[in-house]
């Protein structure tokens, strides 16, 4: 939520904010660490109140996505902290998905939702969510699980996760951001997770490293996010995705809460191929891997996968 977006619907909805003055509002999103952020967050989104306001946030993304030359979205969402600021689920996932077939329309993008457990709320009120999210099976792909990960660790949620494998939802979590390669080793081994959201840490045990690159499991790896928030070395040029690369990993370049962290998916690419020994066919290989860990459907990521390797073979064959 961009902060035009972010004083336009707290006017709108008589929310109070500690300014009007987005210039102001986007200077103090200079977060320490992860907590600093989610709590900033959390705040902001009091003021989103009605479908309108989910329809208007999604949309606003979407469009900036598409100028981004984004094919293919998978938007994660927190319907805890909606439901807890007393909005019904019907009207966050009916304003959401309203913009998303808006985006397929007239924009002629391929998008879906992946709601996401909050993990210090605990896994009784993961399954109490589950239970409110699956009459709307149709809008969603997948679960996910998201918030403070130190203390929390994913074998805490393994029985909503195996629940909703068993309705058929594709699984990712957040680990190993945050929190420690053994948070990682859990996601895969406990809650059976096709993608690994962020992963870095994994870095720092070479025996996981190996598991993960032998199991072609895809880390969702955000650079931007992780120099805003210190999850990586500040300075951009000593993040470790050319190692994770080098290490054989099917590594994929995300935004995340692009608004608040310096940049959506296309200043993320810009970023990393201007601070990184990144080469073109590097950079055509992470979105070669974006498409190949999405769960989109098999004709849809054949043709966008056919695209990259035509990239890729143009880089192969070009001089410098």
């Amino acid at each position: 939520m961009e902060v035009e977006l972010l004083v336009e619907l707290a006017l709108r909805n008589g929310v109070a904010l500690p300014t009007h003055d987005p210039d102001v509002l986007r200077e103090s999103y200079a977060f320490a660490d992860l907590q600093a952020f989610l709590d900033r967050l959390y705040a902001n989104l009091r003021v989103l109140r009605t479908e309108q306001d989910f329809h208007d946030l999604a949309s606003a993304y979407l469009r900036r996505a598409h100028r981004a030359s984004v094919r293919r979205a998978e938007m994660f969402f927190d319907p805890q902290t909606h439901l807890g600021n007393g909005l019904p689920f019907e009207a966050v996932i009916g304003g959401l998905a309203s913009a998303l077939d808006e985006a397929r329309r007239e924009l002629g993008m391929s998008v879906t939702l992946i709601p996401c457990f909050l993990r210090e709320r605990g896994a009784d009120a993961a399954m109490d969510m589950l239970d409110v999210i699956l009459p709307f099976r149709e809008h969603v792909v997948g679960m996910g699980m998201v918030s403070t990960e130190v203390g929390y660790p994913p074998a805490l949620f393994a029985d909503v996760y195996a629940r909703a494998a068993s309705e058929g939802l594709h699984l990712v979590a957040h680990a190993g951001e945050e929190g420690p390669p053994a948070y990682v080793r859990e996601a895969v081994d406990v809650l059976h997770v096709e993608r690994v959201d962020h992963g870095n840490r994994s870095m720092e045990d070479p025996e996981l490293v190996r598991r993960l690159a032998e199991l072609r499991m895809p880390l969702t790896v955000c650079p931007l996010s992780n120099v805003a928030l210190g999850t990586a070395p500040r300075d951009l040029s000593r993040h470790p995705l050319p190692a994770m690369l080098t290490a054989g990993l099917v590594v994929t370049v995300n935004s995340d809460d692009p608004a608040y962290f310096g940049g959506y998916i296309d200043d993320n690419y810009r970023a990393i191929a201007s601070a990184l020994p990144l080469d073109a066919a590097a950079l055509a290989t992470l979105a070669r891997n974006s498409f190949a860990a999405s769960f989109a459907e098999p004709g849809e990521k054949d043709a966008w996968i056919a695209e990259v390797d035509a990239v890729l073979a143009g880089a192969a064959s070009t001089p410098g």
